[in-house]
């Protein structure tokens, strides 16, 4: 009986290890698909990687070189309102009277020389600081220099 239960032990056995054998050779088959298929996917992958990269950079640039044409557009509007208006005998007459201080023949102009705008220079009696000449700093910096510590 011994014996027979051997029989009955490696029978079972064998039985086992044969469908555990089939088993795995179903799992290696279904592995080996699966490599080859994440092979596959990941070449394609690869592949459309560096056209779409190109595409995505190709429509940014044409987005960029839009805003630069509507600049552009602006900026000939306004260029050509500007020589519209320089080229109106009017606007000239007037600029050269306001920045010039031109005047026309039959027109009387007066220029204001203490005005209230105060073209850059300060009137010294309001009590405000002047600098000396550069001369005088310069002449101050020597003497300084010059003397003992």
């Amino acid at each position: 009986m011994a014996h027979g239960d051997d029989e009955q032990t490696d029978h079972d056995s064998g039985g086992h290890r044969a469908r555990g054998g089939r088993g795995r050779r179903s799992n290696p088959a279904l592995t080996s698909r699966a490599a080859i298929l994440a092979v596959v996917v990941c070449a394609i992958a690869l592949s459309l990687a560096y056209p779409v990269r190109e595409y995505i950079a190709q429509r940014k640039e044409i987005a960029d070189l839009r805003r630069q044409e509507a600049v552009s557009r602006r900026k000939v509007e306004i260029l050509a309102q500007r020589k519209q208006q320089l080229g109106d005998k009017s606007y000239i007459e007037r600029e050269a009277t306001r920045r010039l201080h031109y005047c026309r023949p039959d027109v009387k102009c007066y220029i204001v020389l203490d005005g209230g705008e105060g073209d850059g220079q300060r009137s010294r009696k309001g009590g405000t600081e002047t600098r000396p000449p550069w001369y005088e700093t310069l002449w101050r910096s020597v003497e300084a220099a010059d003397r003992p510590r």
